[in-house]
């Protein structure tokens, strides 16, 4: 008897924020594990979360959604048009949780602090587009909620590659340094330089493949980023659907402001457009080395397509 109410006890104080690893993983003790076991203690002691509760009854609680990428694929115009949505409170900045040591260690707690505060009705949603290339992010948001909706948004490779060299080259010029031009990150020893880490973002089918290993694809929806520069409207209201949001957003709430090339966002009457440093033009590439570089690209681009069943209009 006395050993049933023990068992029975442990069952009751056993702790149910974080649930299993899936089965593929072997059960040797990892050192996420540890740390997953840290986290737990910080985010189960008692009245850890008063603090965070707001006398209008509002709180700042985990993330139901992640924008999870790509870098340079378009997160902060998709978390700026899901925001005109009543029922989805956004994070501001990046968070940085799941891929950065120094704040992984700081525990759930830690990262619920940086959430905004958002009613019960409401879906919070944060965006770190260094999620989704980086190999243990999906084990770790796995182990913090296996039901996670997950949100992806993509463009084509090769686009995706300039304008992540555009991004850096912009922030050397801001800072008065020195940057070598595109063709000398994309060619060694006269040929493509595979190796760029630029192009190895772009490989979306070996990354997915990492994300599929703890979620389903039913979890994953991916937005077509270059259709969402396009007409946005559409793609939003396919995320509404995912997310399974009321649908409040219109196409209304868009309009294309022609000095700056693509679309806008009106919200009650209020009209705004993403800064400045978003839509920059990408520098001119020699065409052969542009053929080259999407060549390059065809056969994971097809890869890509036959594991998420669907294609996608890339070169």
């Amino acid at each position: 008897m006395a050993a049933f109410l023990l068992g029975a006890v442990l069952l009751i104080v056993q702790p149910q924020i974080v649930p299993s690893r899936p089965a593929i993983n072997s059960n040797a003790e990892t050192s996420s594990q540890s740390v997953q076991r840290e986290l737990l203690k910080k985010t189960s002691q008692k009245n850890d979360f008063k603090e965070n509760i707001h006398s209008n009854g509002s709180c700042q609680q985990l993330p139901q959604t992640i924008i999870i990428g790509v870098r340079k694929g378009g997160t902060r115009a998709l978390l700026e048009m899901l925001s005109l949505h009543p029922d989805i409170a956004a994070a501001e900045s990046e968070v940085h949780f799941f891929d950065w040591e120094d704040h992984y260690r700081n525990g759930l707690q830690w990262y619920i602090s940086q959430m905004p505060f958002s009613y019960p009705h409401q879906i919070t949603v944060e965006k770190t587009p260094a999620y989704f290339t980086s190999p243990k992010v999906p084990e770790r948001v796995y182990n913090m909620n296996q039901s996670m909706r997950l949100l992806l948004i993509l463009r084509d490779p090769s686009e995706r590659v300039l304008s992540d060299y555009t991004q850096v080259f912009y922030n050397h010029m801001q800072k008065h340094k020195p940057y070598p031009s595109i063709e000398q990150f994309l060619i060694k020893n006269g040929e493509l330089n595979v190796d760029y880490k630029a192009i190895n973002r772009s490989l979306y089918y070996i990354h997915m493949q990492n994300w599929l290993k703890y979620f389903p694809l039913d979890h994953i929806h991916i937005v077509d980023g270059d259709r969402l520069i396009k007409d946005p409207f559409p793609e939003i209201e396919k995320v509404e659907r995912f997310l399974k949001l009321s649908p409040q957003i219109n196409a209304s709430n868009f309009y294309f402001n022609r000095t700056k090339g693509f679309y806008c966002l009106r919200d009650s009457g209020r009209e705004r457009c993403l800064h400045e440093s978003k839509g920059r033009a990408h520098p001119q590439v020699d065409t052969r080395l542009l053929e080259k570089l999407q060549e390059y690209f065809h056969e994971p681009n097809k890869k890509f397509f036959e594991l998420v069943g669907r294609t996608f209009d890339w070169h």
